[in-house]
């Protein structure tokens, strides 16, 4: 059985490694919303969580594989160490989707033998096929990870990927866990392992790499080169400490660069067919949603879906841009779904115009968060003249985020100026439906509402992270607030957009704190078990 395959396979783990960023965790309804929005992006597989990690993790796994995993829908993968616990709830989780995979994975480097495992390589050559057979016991797609292959023994590293594939993996995954490869060394391994792996044309080379030095796009290309069919990648590049290679970078590279890779798959340099199933026209909004819910705000120059990524400051680029758009751009903006920012809907405009037009841009809201986005739209039109697409995404990002509301802002009031003490006032309902009512002074607007808010809800946490940015242009433009929390060396995330930055600001505050409240609850309920 050759599983070689003539186009790439985009698999992505958003949901799994990016949501390790700090403070980027999120909740089920969330992680549904982002997986809807991979799903018209055109991704392979959907790594949707870690099910034995914890009992969230495994009820986002097993929704997603309800929503999400039909038929015609991506693969639905849930990870597990390669223990037959982890194993056995991964295939639990999994069971609604029509199409589902088990990655499984153990340690290879000696390193991580000696240190972290402490076990003998013969120890993992007895493990890895017997982990592999008994995930094949519940679904036939099965994925084998070494983890730390970039830092292993090559002779030892075929051993183990043989044997991994001759217990039934279909696919096995070269990842290069602390970012520390070049990509000719990284290439050179994809080489050797398909000139080494005597059964290595029975499954699909992928590979998983982060980007502790910047290289994790160019290894992936030079992994394609020499025989990688899998790409394990992550919107925005978000993951544990400097990220994972970014999902948007390897598709448009892969879609700008195509006469280069071409060869690579056996086509003519001239081929027209795309080298990945993905709708670029979706990379634009998946981002801005990854980064809305996350918290994770993307750097302005960040390539592909950065602020300034199509746009031109220098004067000899504008004059030669506006002659030609391919002196300066290698790629139109359009793309990847970033369009002109139109007029589309108005104060008067009504609910089944608004429905249609959020249908759209992707959003398919059911009946309740309709009905309260169409709300929000409806306050932000009477303040706001023009509404546009960007507005319509940041007023259903902000309304369908489903933090856990515990307290609620019912009014937040400052005073302040240059010759004035910032001072704040605020109304929180808490969950009893109680109104808390206090005030403080701070050194600016922002700092008073916090310095008041905390003094009604009691949840303590250090600030770490304040930034606001417009959505779009003009004075009357929507102002989105991301901000994140830290307690116990752990970081929350939260986000909200309003015309008026105070209430935006107030409101992500509370978002944060109602997320960092949960976990604490959680924590009482599960010392009292």
């Amino acid at each position: 059985m050759n599983q070689q395959t003539d186009r790439i396979i985009i698999f992505d783990t958003t949901l799994r490694d990016g949501e390790q960023s700090p403070g980027a965790t999120l909740n089920v309804d969330e992680k549904l919303a982002i997986a809807r929005s991979l799903a018209r992006l055109g991704v392979d597989v959907i790594e949707a969580g870690f099910p034995y990690a914890s009992p969230g993790d495994f009820i986002a796994v097993q929704k997603i594989a309800e929503a999400i995993g039909s038929e015609n829908g991506p693969t639905i993968c849930g990870l597990a160490r390669a223990t037959r616990q982890d194993i056995a709830k991964a295939a639990e989780a999994l069971k609604p989707a029509a199409k589902s995979r088990i990655h499984t994975f153990l340690a290879t480097s000696d390193i991580h033998l000696e240190y972290k495992l402490k076990k003998t390589r013969q120890d993992i050559l007895s493990i890895v096929p017997e982990m592999v057979a008994y995930a094949k016991t519940f679904v036939n797609d099965v994925e084998f990870s070494p983890e730390d292959a970039g830092r292993s023994d090559p002779e030892f590293l075929y051993q183990v990927l043989e044997r991994a594939i001759a217990a039934g993996a279909t696919t096995v995954n070269i990842p290069d866990t602390v970012g520390y490869t070049t990509p000719a060394e990284f290439g050179a391994l994809i080489r050797g392992i398909k000139e080494n792996v005597p059964n290595i044309d029975q499954a699909i080379i992928s590979v998983h790499g982060h980007n502790d030095l910047g290289l994790a796009v160019a290894n992936f290309l030079e992994a394609v080169k020499n025989g990688a069919r899998q790409l394990e990648c992550t919107i925005n590049g978000i993951g544990e400490r400097a990220g994972n290679a970014a999902l948007e970078e390897l598709v448009m590279a892969l879609h700008v660069r195509r006469s280069y890779f071409n060869p690579f798959f056996g086509r003519p340099a001239e081929s027209t067919e795309p080298l990945t199933q993905i709708n670029t026209k979706e990379i634009y909004k998946t981002s801005r949603m990854v980064s809305n819910l996350t918290g994770m705000m993307v750097q302005p120059n960040k390539a592909i879906v950065g602020a300034n990524a199509f746009a031109h400051q220098s004067g000899i680029h504008q004059d030669g841009v506006l002659k030609h758009k391919l002196t300066y751009e290698i790629m139109d903006a359009e793309s990847i779904g970033l369009t002109n920012n139109q007029i589309v809907l108005g104060k008067l405009s009504g609910r089944n115009a608004f429905q249609s037009r959020l249908k759209e841009l992707g959003f398919d809201l059911g009946e309740t968060d309709l009905n309260k986005a169409f709300l929000r739209f409806k306050d932000v039109a009477d303040k706001k003249k023009e509404i546009t697409d960007w507005d319509l995404e940041a007023i259903v990002n902000d309304e369908i985020q489903n933090a856990p509301e515990v307290f609620c802002l019912e009014l937040v009031q400052v005073s302040c100026g240059d010759h004035a003490r910032p001072t704040a006032t605020v109304i929180v309902r808490n969950a009893n439906g109680e109104e808390l009512m206090d005030a403080a002074i701070g050194t600016g607007p922002v700092d008073a509402v916090y310095k008041a808010i905390n003094r009604v809800v009691d949840v303590p946490n250090q600030l770490i992270e304040f930034s606001v940015k417009s959505v779009t242009g003009g004075i009357d433009a929507m102002g989105e607030v991301t901000i994140r929390i830290k307690h116990e060396d752990r970081i929350y995330s939260g986000h909200a957009a309003n015309t008026d930055i105070i209430v935006a600001s107030a409101k992500a505050y509370l978002i944060a704190l109602n997320r960092l409240y949960a976990v604490l609850q959680q924590k009482e309920q599960e010392a009292m078990v």
